[in-house]
């Protein structure tokens, strides 16, 4: 195998990780945009019902970025 095609396959193993994790990223991207918008919208209507919308609205982000944490992860573990 000639030095350019190393170079070529090394380049693919590692932009793959990188979509990889690209198209991980996009499903907690848009459940963190649907969680705060929602939240905001249940503040206007019930204002006195704003702590258990914060706590839930920070619960379900904590569980959406780990969903990103966790692809990433795998797009390291996947690479070697």
């Amino acid at each position: 195998m000639s030095a350019l095609q190393t170079l070529a396959a090394d380049g693919v193993t590692g932009n793959l990780g990188s979509i990889g994790y690209g198209l991980a990223a996009i499903g907690p991207g848009v459940g963190v945009g649907i969680i705060f918008g929602n939240g905001t919208q249940a503040l206007a209507r019930q204002p006195e019902a704003a702590g258990l919308i914060r706590a839930n609205q920070i619960m379900g982000f904590a569980f959406c970025e780990a969903l990103a944490l966790i692809g990433i992860v795998m797009g390291f573990l996947f690479k070697s």
